[in-house]
């Protein structure tokens, strides 16, 4: 069936957001050129301003095609709930509490691993934080690994290699990791109420999958680059829990399991972000800066990629009708690097009569995928904008963080077909 005007036009805009998502490192270079000018390249230069940009000019071009109406009915009709959710977990998981917590079990489980103090550290923020996402989930955990690997290496300057080859295999375990119950990782969440997929499912048949594969990249890494993070300061003590009192950090936990249990519940878990903005207000001496404005422009991001990418299953869903078993494996890892694997999955939910293989292989595709680009997978732009200060002129290169995630990603998919 042919597209309609409107679906060619999103797919064109798409396109183009696509293309600006790959050059934002050229905006940033031209608000270098053009100092009076500045502000606004670096505007267009922010990746997670790049999808609700474009979604501004989908919908002023709905209302151009079709009208006020249609536009607004459209834009009324699409699921804000991640963008939402990822914003409210985003605040509270980035809270000093939080992350002492988080920083003290990681330090605590890190005496059982044979290696340098500076290696055990590194490899348990990159294995065991994204296999607690699955507990936590995946904006939860990448949210409290991306603060850790700021703070107890990112800002001692580390070598433009280690610094991207972290951040991709960063993102390829998060993108995995969290696939161990249903509800944490956005793809598995898309289909588990459909297809039935429960805790049970998804233990027996992605754990024996998850589990090394999180671990095998975060090693490869680690014995990589063994000898720079060994040379690295050592400031992995627990002296900081000190500062934050137990009771505070119990409140904060509640808070944010609250918000993990009412994940589908908008007004609830808003209500509880709220809450928590409330205590951190009354008890500043125990938080650092809320990171209010990177969940903000993470929540646009993913808000704009909703209202984009709800126009292009004309294309999407015949794609994954064609194909065999492995081919949507192979096809679903491929367009996860260009199109978020939320969609995808939901898109797949929605083909009737699909085999248990392919529902399989669709959404190991999804999880394998959501390492290659910021648009990925979901929690990819709260890790980017935590860590992207650290890269030259504050951006994370398209093609450079694509090629530090190849590897780990060549490894998961070797593991999901040959295992």
């Amino acid at each position: 069936m042919s597209p309609t005007v409107i679906e060619s036009v999103a797919a064109g805009l798409f396109a183009l957001a696509l293309l600006h998502t790959f050059s934002v490192s050229w905006f940033e270079k031209m608000g270098h050129r053009h100092p009076a000018h500045a502000r606004l390249f670096h505007l267009l230069g922010e990746v997670e301003i790049v999808f609700g940009f474009w979604a501004i000019v989908l919908v002023i071009t709905l209302m151009a095609i079709a009208g006020k109406t249609y536009a607004l009915d459209y834009v009324d009709g699409r699921n804000y709930v991640e963008p939402l959710f990822v914003f409210a977990i985003m605040v509270v998981a980035a809270s000093r509490p939080v992350l002492t917590a988080a920083k003290e079990l990681t330090l605590t489980m890190t005496r059982a691993i044979p290696l340098p103090r500076a290696a055990a550290v590194y490899f348990a923020t990159l294995s065991l934080i994204p296999l607690l996402g699955s507990l936590l989930t995946e904006p939860g955990a990448m949210t409290l690994a991306a603060l850790l690997l700021r703070d107890l290496y990112y800002r001692h300057g580390p070598s433009l290699r280690l610094r991207y080859a972290t951040l991709g295999v960063l993102f390829v375990n998060i993108s995995i990791g969290g696939a161990l119950t249903p509800f944490a990782a956005p793809p598995v969440l898309m289909v588990a109420s459909v297809w039935g997929w429960d805790l049970a499912f998804m233990l027996r048949t992605f754990g024996e999958h998850v589990l090394p594969i999180v671990l095998l990249n975060a090693a490869a890494v680690t014995l990589m680059f063994r000898r720079e993070l060994m040379a690295m300061p050592s400031e992995h003590s627990s002296a900081a829990a000190s500062t934050v009192p137990l009771a505070m950090v119990l409140t904060h936990l509640a808070l944010l399991a609250g918000i993990v249990v009412f994940a589908h519940h908008p007004p609830i878990f808003l209500g509880l972000m709220l809450l928590f903005l409330g205590v951190a207000s009354a008890y500043p001496q125990f938080q650092d800066r809320i990171l209010l404005r990177e969940a903000l422009l993470v929540a646009f991001f993913l808000a704009g990629l909703v209202m984009i990418g709800g126009l292009q299953q004309w294309w999407l869903k015949p794609l994954l009708e064609g194909l065999g078993p492995i081919e949507v494996y192979l096809g679903a890892t491929a367009l996860t690097a260009i199109t978020d694997n939320a969609a995808l999955t939901y898109l797949a939910s929605q083909v009737p009569d699909l085999s248990d293989q392919v529902r399989y292989y669709v959404v190991a595709g999804a999880l394998s995928g959501g390492g290659l680009t910021v648009i990925a997978n979901a929690p990819n732009p709260a890790g980017m904008s935590i860590l992207k200060p650290f890269f030259p002129d504050g951006v994370v290169g398209a093609g450079g963080l694509f090629l530090a995630a190849l590897p780990p990603t060549l490894l998961t998919m070797a593991f999901f077909l040959l295992f």
